[in-house]
Formats: structure tokens, C-alpha cells, sequence
């Protein structure tokens, strides 16, 4: 019976496992007789481990300390920061093979235990890798199961946490772990450290493992991400085995399956998948198959211009990177082909490992090289992308970088959308200058591709997001509840205020105990305020909000301060022909009687002994809680010096 045979495209050596293994080959042949070592095992393959045993690289158990000057080659996985500096301060020379994707999560760790954080490692505990991530972010947890990740929650939350996640790690199980933590840690952030490599291995063997008849995983067991593989196929295809040699292989066990799937692990070099290729019976394959012979084929291509590639990303110069196309020619792009996005980010955006997609612009055989663009290719993509949010009324987000009299331009997805002003959510004949450089979501309501020409709406989208937001206070909405909102204008009488999609009115006697004489006295335009709903009238669609608490009225904090016969200093404030009013605490008011102004002498008016703000130490005589209305005396502080002299 005929069958198909389909190795992986990601199968065998990832970016980071090839250079570590190219690197240390090199060390042998330039070296020759030099003693060179590598920390532990430079990858999980005992054959390629032979390999380089003949190639005169030895291997350096954990711990072993080796002659002085000898060359010692740091392993993919990376070394803990200690065992380094043991070797140097044994007079070796280090040799960094660190896989770029390690030594970036190095880079994260130290940064963020620099900032105080709590590191969290989703790993294995005695990994090599995450040995050596541990030793370089101080206070830190390593959890690999469920059980473990509930008792760091249990434990640990209402800390400042930061995750990452060994390279190799099961992109299911983390993802996993990545909800359970956002559901119930606050302050948690998350760095995707999976290496790309082992993702796209993972969703290829996904696919291919779960419409397959069998499958044959060839790793070494002592690889983590050859496990993960074989784990992953062995739950989508019951017939699946895991080997490391092609002598290992059982072909009879195959004999009666229509499609056969074979992956390899990032140590496994090609040429046991090739052997293992070839070591299946005749009688299983069809001609039509695509054999590793075929695959290896294609690094022998030749590319032409307009055509999409992919590849990894091997350099970063300040003009350039380097990416390598898996053809003999190397592949360059220049910084000004990467995005036309004047917020794009290369430091954020593109490191050494990373898989990228471009097109070819240009090919020089003579020298070898292949000029690409990625933003040519992202404009293509994000036309599309741009065309299918236009019909299905998606939302897209842009940054405004641009205006002119008849709007505002906004870069969405490197491509330029022209929002007109009466679609900006401004008032008419308002100033764009404060949108300038401010980030925006927004609807696309027209497409013209062949005048390249994109419009975009942000009231439309503020609308119908104001009205399902206005839709839900209202389901929810009653007298005594507390809202966040914002300030959004003034009138004579009050403040209206935003909260969340309703218009709210805050009357202007409560937003103060004082008197207040206009809302802008209290409050901002844009300000953001806590307020509570008063009353509300559904039909008429109405609110009443209140904003002064009631902790904060003055009359009570008068009442626990003050009681009869105290003696407060008060301001005078206003006269009147039967007394002076004093201010006791900022909004309570007390009366000071005309007959209670001086022992001295009779007075016809306030005004002859006493002056607007000045300040006077009086007795509190009086107080009526009901009426909130307060007496005060000087004369009861005087001496009565007329009557003395009458006697």
C-alpha cells in the first residue's frame, strides 16, 4: 500500500544549537591541539557529542576545573553567572555559545530584579538553561506543574511579579499558566521567551501529528524540547515512537500506515533524520512524497526578486540585519526596508533568532546577496488586514502624525488614514495640535486601494462605544451609587459630568460645602472625580450627582472641635447693622451681637471697632444643632473695667 512521508520543516537543529555546534567545530580546526572544552554538554546528542570528542573538543563535567588557558565553550542553554566566573578565575578563556534566545531572557531578568521584581521561571528545576537564568535574577520561583504554580499564587501574590519561561517549555501548559496567573495576580508581567524555533515546531508537529497515521520523534531523551515534541504527538496520534538513532527504528511497526510524519528535536542533527528517511521500507513510500533529499534541495535554490521568503535573524547592525534565507546566498535588510511605522521599534521588534518574513528586492549573484523588505510585504499584508476591518467594521488603532485643513492623517498599520475633522470627535473649528503624536482607535469607513486612499472615522467609533456603555449604566444604575467620571463642562447652575457614556449633573450646591460662586472654582475641565448619583429619572433620561461627602461638611467637623464656652479665633467676614459675622472653621459662620462687641463702651456699629478679615479671639455662647446657627462674645473675654471703676 502506497504512503506518504512528510519531514518537518522545523525539524532538527534550531538557529541556537547550530551556531553553538558550528562555533565549537571552528574552535577545533583553528586550534588544533589546544585544550578545549565545553561547559557540560554543548546539546542533548550523544552523536554529535562524539563528533566533537574527535574534533578534539572535550567535555567539562559540572564543577571539573581544567588547566589554565584552556578554551572553554559556554553550552546553548548558558552558563550560571558563578560557574563562569569560576573558570575565568582559573585562567580559562570563555568562549560564549549562549544561544541568543537565553541570553536575551539573561538580559530580562537582570533588569527586572534590578527594578525590585519577583522573578518567576516557568522551567524545569535542574535544566541547565534555567540554572542559569536563576543564577542571575536574585529573589526568584521555578515551577513547572500546576500544583507548583498554585502554591506560588497561594504564597505570592501582591508581589511585583515577572515572568519568564524556559526556551524549550510546552507552549500549551505555559499558556496555561499565563491564565491562571492573569486572573489572580495584579501586579504580574509577562515576557514571551519561547523560543520561535521551538513554536513553530510544535504548532508543525500539531498539525501534521493529528491528521497523521503515524509519527516518529527522534531526540535525545535527555532533550527538554524533544520530550515536549514527543509528548504533544503522542496526544493527537496513539502510534507515535521516540527515538535517537536510526537503528532504533521499528519500520514494521509502520508497515500498514497510509501517512507517516517525522520530526526531530533542535539537537538533532540532519543527518540522522536523513538516515532515518531512508531507513524506512520502500514498500511505504510513495513517490510522490517529499523526502529529506527534496528538502535539502531547496537550500540550493536561487531566489527571484518579488518573491516572499522567510528566514532568521543571524545580525543586527546599525544599517542592516542579516537573515539567513537557507539558500546559498545571505539575505540583508536595511533599516529603512523594515517598517514605515515612525513608532517601529528595532530594539523591541527584531532580535538575533527571531524567524522573519520579506520580500525579495534584489539579487546579486556575483556577491552572494539577496536585498529584502519587510515592509513591503507588512504593506500588503496590512492593506488586507485594513480591507477586512473596513467590512467587517473592526476597530484599528493609529497614531496621528500629521494634519491639515481638512483634517488629521493617522498612521494605521504603516499605512496612512486621513481622518476628516468632522469624524476627529472634536468641536468644530477646534486646533489639532493636541492629537498630534497621541494614539487613537477608529473605525475604517472607506477603501480606495487604487488611489491608495484609506478614511477613517474616530467619532463614529467613540459614538458606538459611548452608547453600549450608556446601554449598561443605565441596566445598572441607582440612587447612593459611586462612579469614577470626567469633568466634561460648565454652566452657571453646575457641572456635567461623563460617567461612562451618561451625562450627569452635579448642581453647584453640592459641589461644595463653602459657597461657591461658579463650578470652576472646584473643578477642571477634564478632570477626573469621584461623584454619586443623587436622584435619577430614567424616561427624561436625567441624573442628579452629588460631589461634596458628607465626612467632609464643615458643620460636623465644627461639632468635634468646638462646644459651649470654648474660645475659638475667628475671622471677621461681614457686618450688619445688628452684629458681625465671624467665620469659626472654613464654611461654618458664627454671629457676634452688636451688644456682644465690647465691654468697653456702647457701639452704634460693627464697623467702629472691628475690620473685614481681622482676626478675634470670641466665646462660643450659643449652639443650635438644628438650625446650625452659632453665638459668639467677645465682651465675654473683656474685662468689665467700667463697672470696677463704678464701684
Amino acid at each position: 500500500m502506497a504512503m506518504n512521508i512528510t519531514i518537518g520543516k522545523t525539524a532538527g537543529f534550531c538557529f541556537g544549537v547550530k551556531r553553538a555546534v558550528d562555533l565549537a567545530f571552528q574552535e577545533g580546526r583553528e586550534h588544533p591541539g589546544a585544550p578545549i572544552y565545553s561547559a557540560g554538554p554543548l546539546i542533548h546528542n550523544s552523536t554529535v557529542l562524539a563528533q566533537l570528542k574527535a574534533g578534539g573538543v572535550g567535555l567539562l563535567e559540572e564543577g571539573e576545573t581544567p588547566e589554565a588557558g584552556a578554551r572553554v565553550i559556554i553550552r546553548a542553554h548558558g552558563l550560571p553567572v558563578q560557574e563562569i566566573e569560576r573558570l575565568q578565575a582559573a585562567g580559562c578563556i570563555m568562549i560564549d555559545a549562549t544561544c541568543p534566545k537565553v541570553a536575551r531572557i539573561h538580559q530580562i531578568v537582570t533588569e527586572e530584579a534590578g527594578k525590585g521584581r519577583h522573578i518567576l521561571i516557568v522551567g524545569h528545576p535542574h535544566h541547565p538553561e534555567v540554572k542559569g537564568i536563576a543564577s542571575r535574577c536574585g529573589a526568584h520561583t521555578i515551577a513547572e506543574t500546576n500544583e507548583e504554580i498554585d502554591n506560588f499564587i497561594k504564597n505570592f501574590n501582591g508581589l511585583k511579579i515577572s515572568v519568564v519561561c524556559q526556551t524549550t517549555f510546552s507552549i500549551k501548559k505555559y499558556d496555561e499558566f499565563v491564565n491562571k496567573l492573569k486572573n489572580t495576580c495584579n501586579q504580574v508581567v509577562f515576557f514571551d521567551t519561547i523560543c520561535k524555533a521551538t513554536e513553530f515546531r510544535q504548532r508543525e508537529a500539531e498539525t501534521w501529528a493529528s491528521q497523521s497515521d503515524g509519527v516518529i520523534v527522534i531526540g535525545d531523551p535527555k532533550s527538554s524540547n524533544s520530550n515536549h515534541l514527543y509528548e504533544l504527538c503522542h496526544r493527537l496520534c496513539d502510534n507515535t515512537v521516540f527515538i535517537e538513532t536510526a537503528e532504533q527504528l521499528d519500520t514494521e511497526r509502520f508497515r500498514n500506515c497510509r501517512s507517516i510524519f517525522i520530526t526531530a528535536g533542535a539537537s538533532t542533527p540532519d543527518s540522522i533524520i536523513k538516515e532515518v528517511n531512508n531507513n524506512m521500507s520502500e514498500e511505504i513510500k510513495n513517490t510522490g512524497a517529499e523526502s529529506f533529499e527534496e528538502l535539502l534541495e531547496q537550500s540550493f535554490k536561487t531566489l527571484h526578486t518579488g518573491e516572499k521568503v522567510s528566514g532568521i535573524i543571524t545580525q543586527i547592525n546599525a544599517t542592516d540585519i542579516h537573515v539567513d534565507l537557507g539558500v546559498k546566498q545571505a539575505g540583508y535588510i536595511p533599516t529603512t526596508e523594515l517598517s514605515d511605522d515612525p513608532t517601529f521599534s528595532i530594539a523591541e521588534n527584531i532580535h538575533i533568532g527571531d524567524e522573519i518574513e520579506a520580500y525579495v528586492m534584489r539579487v546579486n549573484d556575483v556577491e552572494g546577496l539577496v536585498m529584502l523588505s519587510k515592509k513591503r510585504l507588512d504593506a500588503v499584508k496590512n492593506w488586507e488586514k485594513l480591507e477586512a476591518a473596513c467590512e467587517n467594521k473592526e476597530v484599528v488603532e493609529g497614531v496621528i502624525v500629521d494634519q491639515n485643513k481638512g483634517g488629521i492623517i493617522a498612521n494605521v498599520m504603516g499605512i496612512r488614514v486621513f481622518i476628516p475633522a468632522s469624524q476627529t470627535g472634536l468641536p468644530r473649528e477646534a486646533s489639532f495640535d493636541s492629537m498630534m503624536k497621541t494614539t487613537h482607535k477608529m473605525r475604517i469607513t472607506e477603501i480606495n486601494k487604487q488611489r491608495r486612499r484609506v478614511v477613517g472615522s474616530i467619532k463614529a467609533l467613540a459614538s458606538e462605544l459611548r452608547k453600549e456603555a450608556a446601554a449598561k449604566v443605565w441596566e445598572t444604575i441607582e440612587v447612593g451609587a459611586e462612579y469614577t467620571g470626567v469633568v466634561k463642562s460648565f454652566t452657571s447652575y453646575g457641572a456635567f459630568v461623563d460617567i461612562g457614556g451618561v451625562d450627569g449633573m452635579v448642581h453647584i450646591s453640592e459641589l461644595s460645602w463653602n459657597r461657591v460662586k461658579h463650578p470652576s472654582e472646584v473643578l477642571e475641565i477634564g478632570q477626573e472625580v469621584s461623584v454619586y448619583v443623587i436622584a435619577l429619572d430614567s424616561e427624561k433620561k436625567k441624573i442628579s450627582l452629588g460631589y461634596r461627602r458628607a465626612q467632609d461638611n464643615p458643620w460636623t467637623k465644627f461639632e468635634t472641635t468646638y462646644k459651649k464656652g470654648d474660645v475659638a479665633n475667628v475671622k471677621i467676614v461681614k457686618f450688619m447693622p445688628f452684629g458681625a459675622f465671624a467665620e469659626v472653621l472654613p464654611g461654618v459662620d458664627g454671629l457676634i451681637h452688636i451688644s456682644q462687641i465690647s465691654a468697653e463702651r456702647r457701639i452704634g456699629k460693627p464697623e467702629e471697632v472691628l475690620e473685614i478679615g481681622q482676626m478675634v479671639d470670641a466665646m462660643i455662647t450659643e449652639i443650635d444643632s438644628e438650625k446650625k446657627k452659632i453665638s459668639l462674645s467677645i465682651k465675654a473675654l473683656q474685662e468689665p473695667v467700667a463697672e470696677e471703676d463704678a464701684e
